[in-house]
């Protein structure tokens, strides 16, 4: 499935009724979905987060433009963010199965309905953007909404679709297809703005102006003049003060998060206040963040604190936000503000259940779950016993030269321990899928043979989930014989129970790749039998070590 994002910013953030309007737009289109919508009081604007399938996203984009034009009157517009327009930028970002070439053709089909059918001038930026002059959302939007009128009259700045003239009511938009792009302020325990815009103009990439000891703008040879680089590549920054937190922000966009991370911003931030005599109190996520952000920079301070990262997924977001202080102004909400937590959360997902209500559903009177989806639980608890006992040794003294060893093992156990709880219900689903196509029409031949195709690829997806739990078996049992051996003394019977889960895991595997292989011809039911017996062997002759070694330290 085909999907972007859209974040297009609207210059109101006061208006309650404009804004639900804006929201109103995109739940009433059950082909988009609202991510998050994000109004700011003293920056008088508001950023809206929506995914679909490129077509909706462009209707849906095209008609909260339009609805911004009628009601949103830029010639009576303050605020502290820096705006151009009542839709003052839209970008569109690839997400899933969408090139950034075909998000460029889709801002472009956006910006010329805008542009012809609303009278509004539309500037083409960052991707999208014909010229170098255009790729940079700040050199279009200098000026602002006072300075547009005589800006698109130059011939340099000629919009790229609709009027060369500024609509006075609705001012210039920017369009374009961008990367995901993090909105990210940090606040100040000040409040006195010129800090907040010194600190900005450090670490900012583009930097500041160079000026001599008397405050001149230096200019080399044409007159141009020279600048300093800031401190961060991949980041836009400026410096504001928000009266609804009493507080100084230097406010951030990190257009590369991967090549410049939320803390080597943050710690840069601290850096910088500490030289000026104030302190960074905390930050906020402005929008939407990608999870990996966030386990990037949990990892850097668990790091830090010398502490293993072999963790479960949510501890580590969770020491990322402490660590930025996301909650500083407002209660950061991981399901609601982290981008993979937001698309399809209205997916039954097995995993999701509490234990009691899985088991329940286990014990109703129908196929699925089964056997395979207990297979891939007692896997993952296996693979959470061994990782919490390497966790439980690298603080260990006693076991310091394993420590290393115990640090790599803890992160591996709980790549398996999340891989095998995502198995859980891909078995229920393949099952399901066989049901599905077994519910096929057959009236005749044609029928017949679609069915019989259909019938053929679910059984043989239903057959390779178990045997990637097997495989995936013999890698966690693997590592819990290292762990087994070299792990604190005081959790070995933890191990011998894990040991258990993950062989009991290995032959409920191998009996359902047994149920699944006699409607295969018998070349590929043999490579099944073959492959399952080559992974139970290994598996079992580890558990048999494993077990030996659990019993001699626990003198059975």
């Amino acid at each position: 499935m085909k999907l972007i994002e859209c974040v297009p910013n609207f210059s109101e953030g006061k208006d309650k009724q404009v804004i639900n309007s804006l929201k109103s737009i995109i739940d009433n289109n059950e082909n988009v979905y609202l991510l998050d919508i994000d109004a700011g009081v003293d920056t008088n604007r508001t950023v809206v987060t929506f995914i679909g399938e490129p077509n909706d996203v462009i209707t849906t984009a095209f008609e909260l433009i339009k609805f911004a034009s009628n009601n949103i009157n830029m010639s009576k517009h303050k605020g502290e963010h820096p705006r151009m327009g009542a839709t003052d930028v839209c970008p569109l970002i690839p997400l899933q199965e969408v090139t950034m070439k075909e998000c460029i053709k889709y801002s472009k089909i956006l910006a010329s309905k805008v542009g012809n059918d609303l009278n509004i001038p539309v500037f083409l930026y960052e991707k999208s953007a014909i010229s170098k002059e255009r790729i940079n959302l700040s050199n279009i939007r200098q000026g602002e909404y006072e300075g547009m009128s005589s800006k698109i009259k130059l011939s340099e700045w000629e919009p790229d679709y609709g009027p060369k003239k500024l609509n006075i009511k609705s001012g210039v938009t920017a369009i374009g297809a961008r990367e995901f792009l993090i909105a990210y302020n940090i606040n100040l325990n000040t409040t006195d703005k010129k800090i907040a815009t010194d600190i900005a103009l450090d670490i900012r990439e583009a930097g500041r102006l160079k000026r001599d000891k008397k405050g001149k703008i230096l200019r080399d040879t044409n007159g141009i003049a020279l600048k300093k680089l800031g401190k961060l590549k991949f980041c836009k920054a400026v410096g504001w003060y928000i009266d609804e937190y009493k507080q100084a922000q230097v406010s951030i966009n990190l257009t590369n998060y991967k090549k410049t991370s939320l803390y080597k911003t943050f710690e840069e931030v601290r850096l910088q206040a500490r030289k000026r005599g104030v302190r960074v109190t905390g930050s906020e996520i402005v929008g939407l963040v990608p999870k990996y952000s966030l386990i990037d920079c949990g990892k850097y301070y668990l790091n830090k604190q010398k502490k293993g990262t072999g963790i479960p997924e949510k501890d580590i977001i969770n020491v990322a936000i402490k660590s930025l202080g996301l909650n500083d102004t407002s209660t950061f909400s991981v399901d609601d503000k982290v981008i993979e937590n937001r698309v399809g959360t209205n997916d039954f997902k097995l995993y999701n259940l509490s234990i009691e209500d899985f088991i329940d559903e286990l014990s109703r009177d129908s196929f699925a779950p089964g056997g395979g989806s207990v297979s891939a639980l007692a896997a993952s608890l296996g693979a959470a016993l061994t990782s919490m006992v390497s966790n439980l040794t690298i603080s260990n003294k006693k076991y310091i030269m394993y420590k290393d060893m115990h640090i790599k093992s803890s992160i591996n156990t709980q790549k398996y321990k999340d891989k095998f709880i995502q198995l859980i219900h891909d078995d229920t689903n393949a099952y399901n899928e066989i049901i599905k196509a077994r519910r096929l029409p057959k009236k005749n031949q044609k029928d017949i043979a679609i069915r019989n195709e259909a019938l053929l690829q679910a059984t043989i997806n239903a057959t390779n989930v178990p045997l990637e739990i097997l495989t995936l078996s013999l890698k966690l049992m693997e590592e819990t014989y290292v762990v087994a051996k070299n792990g604190n003394v005081n959790s070995i019977s933890d191990i011998g129970v894990s040991s258990h889960m993950i062989n009991s895991a290995s032959i409920g595997a191998f009996y359902n790749i047994l149920i699944n292989i006699p409607d295969f011809s018998m070349k590929k039911q043999k490579e099944y039998q073959n492959t399952s017996d080559f992974y139970l062997k290994q598996i079992n002759n580890l558990h048999i070590k494993i077990i030996s070694l659990v019993e001699d330290k626990l003198k059975w």
